[in-house]
């Protein structure tokens, strides 16, 4: 969404998932002067006439993603102003990798009062190609500073860059826009600026998050199910650690997975990383299937530090999960038992209604707007595979999520 800013005409994005993340992201564009419009899961973005430099607070406080705006409004307008995001839940997550590539390309950056303050100088009013190396393979970094080179003049290599699957499909967005990229998904990206970009009709591809989620429901739940459309090489490093701990996974059509799972789970060990490593945004999930494999597991994690907030909720029904640090020894159980629990975030959230799906009894669940961030109607299609469970409205305020077996 953010990269449709860079095009100075009317994009079109298909499979857009109904969230509360792009809801947000919609009043960002929005704020900018874009004129959206959704039909189901199809998504236009009209952004001709911008018509401020500047992103509300009150709007980017609440999705830290709004901040890789920065990247293609300065591209587009030669200033951007955008607040600092600030905090988040799973940890510090700084931009100084992004302002310091954004100044590699020729911008004036400095903050003040907590805003990002960038303009480019010079008569030209353009960013100038540069070589970048990231000392971190930030994914965010990665895709504001790739953005901002579409438009430069010149050359840019990022160096150390992401590889997430995320970032090659922005970059085929953007190529599909006319923008000249060679290398995503590798660790070094080289952008040759272009000097506009046109209208694009583009799908995006499918969530490999959900469907590791789903994949982990499967398997902690015993169940025999198919999940599509998904890319299966995106889900390599899940895959591998789901067939260690006995489940089989079976590619039988192309664009789908099905779980196969078995009743002896046995432990592994798992290490978050950067892509292609296991992903950090599956730690949550997949330890609460962890806490009901036969012996000792060990997870540790190395991208984000505050990210066992989950923990404390998974022994709440009955599993043995001791923490120090970003590491966490799990005691296998065999078998959870309801209780009233509360996600603390988005993958916290899906890690306890998976453990719920699996625990005896009635589990009451509080902190659906965590979920409804990265996951559109969860419920709804947990329930089309035979889960008992449904969303109650108990205040005005409050919604939980009632789930039993």
């Amino acid at each position: 969404m953010a990269g449709t800013l860079l095009c100075s005409g009317t994009c079109r994005l298909n499979q857009v998932p109904s969230l509360a993340d792009i809801n947000r992201m919609g009043q960002v564009l929005s704020a900018f002067g874009a004129k959206l419009e959704q039909n189901g899961n199809t998504l236009d973005v009209d952004a001709s006439n911008l018509d401020t430099t500047e992103a509300p607070y009150e709007l980017v406080r609440q999705l830290r993603a709004s901040f890789f705006v920065i990247g293609p409004i300065l591209a587009r307008l030669g200033v951007a102003r955008v607040p600092l995001p600030g905090g988040c839940a799973i940890g510090a997550r700084p931009v100084d990798l992004h302002v310091r590539g954004l100044q590699a390309l020729g911008a004036e950056v400095h903050i003040e009062h907590g805003i990002v303050n960038a303009y480019i100088t010079g008569t030209k009013k353009k960013l100038q190609g540069a070589k970048i190396y990231l000392d971190y393979p930030s994914v965010g970094a990665t895709e504001t500073l790739m953005m901002a080179a579409t438009l430069a003049e010149g050359e840019t290599i990022i160096e150390n860059a992401a590889q997430e699957p995320e970032v090659v499909d922005l970059a085929n967005l953007c190529i599909a826009m006319g923008a000249n990229i060679i290398g995503a998904g590798t660790k070094n990206i080289v952008i040759s600026g272009v000097p506009k970009l046109h209208s694009v009709d583009y799908t995006i591809i499918p969530d490999r998050i959900e469907a590791g989620t789903f994949l982990i429901a499967g398997a902690i739940t015993n169940s025999d199910i198919t999940i599509s459309p998904v890319v299966p090489q995106h889900l390599s490093a899940v895959i591998s650690k789901l067939q260690s701990v006995g489940v089989n996974i079976r590619q039988e059509v192309p664009g789908s997975l099905r779980v196969i799972p078995s009743k002896n789970l046995v432990a592994t060990d798992i290490e978050t990383q950067p892509y292609p490593g296991f992903p950090t945004d599956m730690q949550a999930p997949f330890m609460a299937l962890l806490s009901v494999c036969s012996g000792s597991s060990s997870v540790t994690e190395t991208v984000f530090e505050n990210r066992m907030r989950h923990v404390s909720e998974l022994n709440r029904m009955g599993a043995n999960i001791r923490v120090k640090g970003n590491h966490a020894i799990v005691e296998g159980v065999s078998k959870l038992s309801a209780a009233p629990v509360i996600g603390t975030d988005l993958r916290a959230s899906a890690a306890l209604v998976l453990a719920a799906l699996a625990a005896e009894g009635e589990t009451t669940f509080q902190g659906l707007q965590h979920l409804d961030r990265g996951y559109e109607k969860l419920e709804v299609k947990l329930q089309k595979l035979g889960a008992q469970l449904q969303r109650i409205d108990i205040a005005t305020e409050h919604e939980i999520l009632q789930t039993s077996v």
